[in-house]
């Protein structure tokens, strides 16, 4: 049979199948694996939330700067809560449409190909350890993976990360040269997990069946991959000294790519969606059109701005970054302003300090008093990612009298959130050259009225909150629901989207000022720490 006959039968059986998805409908499982937690959510035909369970793994500090997971308790983790979701949900894996995977980007996982074991720890996202590889790299290279990959030279990236692991793990580089290690974010380290073999090979470990694979936008967060071909770059993996035999296949953003293996949770159910974190945030926002724009307030704040099908190079201190592909449809493009600590600088009060024993105890401690009592908390515990780029700022807190207390500092800390994303909106609008005149807000802290209403009053816009707030995973839902027809195209995950509150400015320009400038002082006290 010829090649074109061949692709209009797969055309026709992909329809087929996509009718017969639709009428049955059933459900959409999504895997959310980020910074503190794992979680599975089932999502039903109309983006609610059916089911969901989720465990916390361990926040691993070595040392200052360090930050690492461990690769296996995630793992299990991830089965774990898939497991008890589709239990609670009471159903079983002829009712799962679809399986979709959203994912801490950039965090670092080498491994084994025979024996699936990592070589090391995972290496978190916020980890600047890999400082003085980034600072060795030319001025030209530098510029090099600028113009490639739409990153600055960054600890915050992956590619830095893979070099770390195989400069400092015995007996590692030359294991990746021999072809005996694969890499991957922690998408492609759940893709293998549920789409390898238990069955052990004549030669010992298991049978490599497992599916290598990436999406184009955890890729784009590596400083591997250029982002007009969506191919990974030999120039730039040669000037991280990365052999390209490690890195997975790049796939786009909905497609089906694997099934779960027979010993795993939701045996045979296709894995048909992937998307980095703030990209499935962004998706499940239904942010889809140019102009578009979201606000991600969860261990750190990450504002995206859809601007379509080509991408657009900051000039004011921004990634350039993939917003999704669809299947063999051309990738859309965003702006990104990444921020390391909002909600883990709530973290920090409560288990560093001790100021409370619950997270949402921050508001009503912060409710207490009227103002910050002219306390400023920078929390750079990890330097300044955008649109300042400082790797070697530190954490301060500015201002303090005897007439300070703790609930002043923890409403400082909530203000904080709020500045930084101020700081972001002015770098975007600055570089798309249209002011931002409402901001789609998710995650965790969009719960805290509190913080919501000092971020209208900073930004001068209206905040809206969405009804359904789990915006991150039902982005890999609708990915994974779209490439096997259950939702039938970008308007009907579009219709899905609905307002649940809004939150307007009540603050003078020149109050919101004189507030952003004694930020902007503290600030500069930060810098050249490190």
């Amino acid at each position: 049979m010829t090649r074109p006959h061949m692709d209009s039968l797969e055309n026709r059986i992909t329809e087929q199948f996509a009718r017969l998805t639709r009428a049955r409908r059933g459900y959409v499982l999504s895997i959310d694996q980020g910074t503190t937690s794992t979680r599975c959510l089932i999502f039903d035909e109309q983006g609610d939330v059916v089911a969901c369970s989720q465990l916390e793994h361990e926040q691993i500090f070595p040392s200052p700067g360090w930050v690492e997971h461990d690769p296996d308790e995630i793992r299990l983790n991830a089965r774990r809560v898939m497991a008890d979701a589709i239990a609670s949900a009471d159903i079983n894996a002829d009712d799962i449409a679809a399986i979709g995977i959203t994912n801490q980007r950039e965090t670092t996982i080498v491994w084994d190909r025979k024996t699936g074991k990592p070589v090391y720890n995972a290496i978190v996202w916020q980890d600047t350890r890999t400082d003085s590889i980034v600072n060795q790299l030319t001025d030209e290279q530098k510029q090099l993976f600028l113009s490639r990959t739409g990153l600055p030279a960054s600890t915050y990236f992956a590619g830095p990360k893979i070099r770390w692991i195989l400069d400092n793990v015995e007996g590692a580089r030359e294991r990746a040269d021999n072809g005996e290690l694969a890499f991957g974010t922690i998408d492609s380290w759940l893709v293998w997990e549920l789409t390898r073999s238990s069955r052990r090979a004549s030669g010992g470990g298991t049978k490599e069946r497992a599916r290598h694979v990436t999406d184009v936008t955890n890729a784009s967060r590596t400083m591997l991959m250029d982002l007009q071909s969506q191919q990974w770059d030999a120039e730039l993996c040669e000037a991280l000294d990365i052999p390209m035999s490690l890195l997975p296949d790049i796939v786009s953003s909905s497609e089906v790519i694997g099934r779960v293996r027979r010993s795993g949770p939701a045996h045979g159910v296709p894995i048909s969606g992937i998307l980095g974190d703030q990209q499935a945030a962004a998706f499940g926002q239904a942010s889809l059109s140019p102009g578009e724009a979201k606000n991600t307030y969860g261990t750190g704040n990450f504002l995206l701005l859809n601007t379509g099908e080509k991408p657009q190079w900051s000039e004011h201190g921004l990634i350039t970054t993939v917003a999704y592909r669809l299947g063999n449809q051309p990738a859309v493009y965003a702006l990104e302003g990444s921020i390391a600590v909002t909600g883990s600088l709530v973290q920090w009060l409560r288990d560093n300090l001790g100021f409370f024993n619950s997270a949402d105890e921050i508001e009503p401690l912060a409710r207490t008093v009227q103002d910050n009592g002219r306390c400023y908390v920078v929390p750079a515990f990890s330097g300044l990612l955008a649109p300042r780029w400082r790797p070697e700022a530190r954490g301060v807190i500015v201002g303090l009298t005897r007439y300070v207390s703790k609930a002043h500092i923890a409403r400082a800390a909530l203000e904080a959130t709020a500045f930084q994303t101020r700081e972001v909106v002015e770098a975007m609008n600055a570089d798309s050259g249209v002011a931002m005149t409402n901001l789609k807000v998710d995650g965790g802290m969009v719960v805290n009225s509190l913080l919501m209403q000092f971020q209208a009053d900073q930004l001068g816009v209206p905040v809206t909150v969405p009804k359904i707030a789990e915006t991150t995973a039902l982005g890999a839902a609708f990915a994974a629901g779209l490439a096997v027809g259950f939702f039938a195209d970008l308007d009907e995950i579009r219709s899905l989207w609905q307002e649940d509150h809004t939150y307007t400015p009540e603050v003078s320009q020149e109050s919101r000022d004189r507030e952003f400038d004694q930020w902007n002082r503290a600030v500069e006290r930060t810098f050249d720490w490190a």
